[in-house]
């Protein structure tokens, strides 16, 4: 299975779970920013409550999480993540095109994300999907760099 077929949505239930996934997918990213990610400073019940969260399980529990941000006129990728043991076997590939398929069926015309500057490995993989860099925004602490996806 692919796409939004091949995840579920999250529950209230799935909170330990999904901060417990985010916290191993985004420890390398710590490092390598030197700042804690934005994805680990989010209040994870409002996110649940607020956004779109769709999850892939695995054999060993969560593997994967997609964050969706439904916005008038875009859908905002707020993370994509995988369990640091089924990283590099598709998972991300799978919830980006689980992305794509979403904002299909909402009848957005553009999908948006952004990561750190500083993640050339992330800015590179987006880019490969397709994604191009849209705009650099500096904060006090990280540069954003601001990605659109037109044709999905």
């Amino acid at each position: 299975m692919s796409g939004l077929a091949s995840l579920r949505r999250a529950t209230p239930d799935d909170l330990g779970a999904l901060v417990a996934l985010q916290r191993a997918a985004y420890a390398q990213n710590r490092a390598l920013l030197g700042v804690e990610p934005l994805p680990l400073q989010a209040d994870y019940e409002a996110v649940l409550r607020d956004w779109e969260v769709w999850l892939a399980d695995g054999p060993a529990g969560l593997a994967g999480a997609l964050i969706l941000e439904l916005r008038p006129d875009d859908l905002l990728i707020w993370s994509v993540a995988a369990d640091p043991g089924a990283q590099r076997s598709g998972f991300g590939n799978r919830l980006l095109a689980a992305a794509e398929e979403r904002a299909r069926q909402l009848g957005r015309t553009a999908i948006r994300l952004y990561t750190g500057q500083a993640l050339t490995h992330n800015v590179a993989w987006y880019s490969r999907k397709g994604y191009r860099v849209e705009s650099v925004e500096p904060m006090p602490d990280r540069i954003l760099v601001h990605m659109v996806k037109t044709d999905f």
